[in-house]
């Protein structure tokens, strides 16, 4: 070897043994923290603070010239940093004809033993992986889990693995009716299913609007040259007895017994309508519930108009002309919504009363900006001008540009071409802002009654902090001597930035995981950097030997309208580098999880984490050893 050689080999060998050095200083590895996790998590904290101290440096130059050696660059240290890093040097040493000193300290771990860690840590919290499948489904239960076990059923049959619950909709008696379900589906199908409940969290709103105008638009679908191709359906029903419709229909209308009495199939119904458009419906079905009417033309209603039985054969003259007329009652209000556009000024209000559409005058000048309240008025001691605000999962931004006692001015910044709707009970994020919202409310507080007895992940939403994560410990800890697995979600640019402070608190903990909650997370971190956040989630929690659900719009418009995009399918894909990927609900869910179970199946054989997997590639074998010829 050359000289020129040499000298390289010793600067790349001190330069990793500097590295080494970092990573086993007491400063990296405090004895006591170690000491604070349980017992099954010791090796795992200390992986996680030793890749943590290898992160802190850019070994980027180090890795190029490891390569040049023909060596491990270390991009792969993550499940075991320490004999990764001795597992180079040692190479290097005997490359250099050196020797390990006797008292560098050893690592425990080796190679199989991070893998190994991982594995069980995610048996510990998903259950035991199905065969042919090491990533866990997990499925979010609508509210319909509840009365109908067919669908738990099934959902449990075609591959789900974990049962999802969210402590934000329905109630104990429909969590313990959907548990019900899935336990009475694993007695007939012999599987298991993990329940995971997510505890509500303070999850900022914006508050009620004043009600719309009461307007009901009833219209038929048409086709391209407006041809009616099926008439709108208004289901007719007893205002004394009111009865759901057996079946779709476009509006319902609650009417006086006794002029629905008079109704027969084929009668006729007219009317003016809130435009003076003479309208005629015709009476289709009759039930012992309600009456169906079938109608060819648009037609807006407002509370007051007069509808006027037109019988198909001669009015009984018994029955005086204004009693086969009958006026339509106080309607339900329309949703309201703020009209925003880029530029306006938007008023965030601390109180809940409800808010208002801007105000102009006849030039189209604004005398009043629009207002909306907040469902955590407490945010307003936290926020500062000049900081970003997002509406509804990222379809309106905005900068505040002044905090005052009562209110906060909010300048919109961006919106779709051509404006955005704002509607009540939408997500507000701050992301600029250091709100120190606590994680758990005092609604979580009182569901945990029910949870930490039912669930088998509690699922802690908003984590932004390690004293959020204790807090849920302690609060685990009253509640008696079962220990449900608990998970962090990060879906904030605080809870992030904290990850691996909150995963040393977990720790402390039997059984303790992770998700990426990805929509809120993109709202927060900015989309077009959501890539690169939650890869850095999946390196911090594989040194951590912490287990993985990916989450928030995995096939969803699969889910929501029965076919998939293309970019899903490769998100999909993605998943596999996490130990469980979710699902949300929609009326197509069975094939969601379908879908994913048979992509996760067949990406297993080619990726496990950042390596990719060289199994026998069918594509090799049609080489044919000829060229095309120009």
């Amino acid at each position: 070897m050359s000289s020129s050689a040499d000298s390289t080999l010793l600067h790349v060998l001190d330069a990793l043994a500097a590295v080494r050095a970092e990573l086993v200083s007491p400063e990296a590895v405090p004895d006591a923290l170690l000491q604070s996790v349980h017992g099954d998590w010791h090796e795992s904290a200390r992986n996680l603070l030793h890749y943590l101290a290898l992160r802190r440096q850019d070994l980027r130059p180090l890795q190029l010239q490891l390569a040049a050696l023909g060596l491990s660059s270390l991009g792969r240290a993550e499940s075991c940093v320490l004999p990764t890093v001795d597992a180079v040097l040692q190479v290097l040493r005997r490359l250099a004809q050196q020797t390990i000193a006797v008292d560098e300290p050893v690592s425990p771990l080796d190679f199989a033993m991070g893998h190994q860690l991982l594995t069980r840590h995610s048996d510990n919290l998903l259950g035991t992986a199905p065969a042919g499948r090491s990533v866990r489904i997990m499925v979010t239960m609508p509210s319909e889990a509840a009365s109908e076990y067919s669908l738990v059923h099934d959902l449990l049959k075609q591959g789900m693995n974990v049962m999802r619950i969210n402590c934000a909709h329905d109630d104990a008696a429909a969590w313990a009716a959907m548990i019900d379900n899935l336990r009475r589906a694993e007695a007939a199908l012999g599987l298991s299913c993990r329940v995971a409940m997510d505890l509500a969290g303070p999850k900022l709103r914006t508050g009620p609007l004043e009600p719309g105008s009461r307007v009901l638009r009833i219209r038929p679908e048409r086709d391209l040259y407006g041809r009616v191709t099926r008439p709108a359906r208004v289901w007719l029903t007893q205002v004394e007895a009111p009865c759901s419709p057996p079946a779709p229909a476009d509006a319902t209308l609650a009417l006086p017994a006794q002029w629905l009495a008079r109704l027969r199939t084929g009668d006729g119904i007219r009317l003016k309508d809130a435009r003076a458009a003479r309208r005629q419906w015709l009476v289709a079905d009759v039930t012992t519930t309600g009456c169906w009417a079938t109608l060819e033309k648009t037609t807006y209603l407002i509370p007051g108009i007069a509808l006027r039985h037109a019988p198909v054969s001669a009015p009984d003259p018994a029955v005086p002309a204004d009693a086969r007329v009958v006026r339509i009652p106080d309607l339900p209000p329309r949703e309201n919504h703020l009209e925003l556009a880029a530029g306006d000024l938007l008023i965030l209000t601390r109180d809940q009363q409800p808010g208002r559409a801007a105000i102009f005058d006849s030039s189209g000048n604004v005398l009043t900006p629009a207002t909306i309240g907040c469902s955590l008025p407490g945010v307003f001691e936290r926020v500062r001008a000049g900081e970003s605000i997002v509406f509804d999962d990222g379809k309106i931004g905005g900068l505040i540009e002044k905090v005052e006692a009562e209110r906060v001015l909010v300048r919109i910044s961006r919106t779709r071409p051509g404006g955005a709707r704002l509607r009540a009970d939408k997500g507000i994020n701050l992301p600029d802002s250091d709100l120190d919202l606590p994680a758990l409310t005092a609604k979580d507080c009182a569901d945990l009654a029910f949870v930490a007895q039912h669930a088998d992940l509690v699922q802690l939403s908003f984590a932004n902090h390690a004293h959020d994560v204790a807090a849920l410990l302690h609060q685990l800890e009253q509640q008696g001597s079962r220990r449900p697995a608990v998970v962090l979600k990060i879906e904030t640019r605080r809870g992030f930035e904290n990850l691996p402070d909150m995963l040393l608190t977990a720790m402390r903990w039997p059984t303790c995981g992770v998700m990426i909650a990805r929509g809120d997370l993109a709202v927060e971190c900015g989309f077009e950097r959501l890539a690169e956040v939650q890869e850095e989630i999946l390196w911090i929690c594989e040194a951590a030997h912490v287990p993985v659900i990916w989450a928030t719009q995995v096939l969803e418009t699969l889910a929501r309208e029965g076919l998939p995009s293309r970019a899903e399918i490769t998100d999909a894909a993605m998943g596999h580098r996490a130990e469980c990927v979710m699902l949300n609900k929609g009326p197509h869910m069975l094939s969601a999880v379908r879908v994913l179970d048979d992509i996760l199946s067949r990406m297993q054989a080619h990726q496990a984490k950042k390596s990719s997997m060289l199994r026998e590639l069918q594509l090799a074998h049609t080489q044919r050893m000829e060229s095309a010829e120009y």
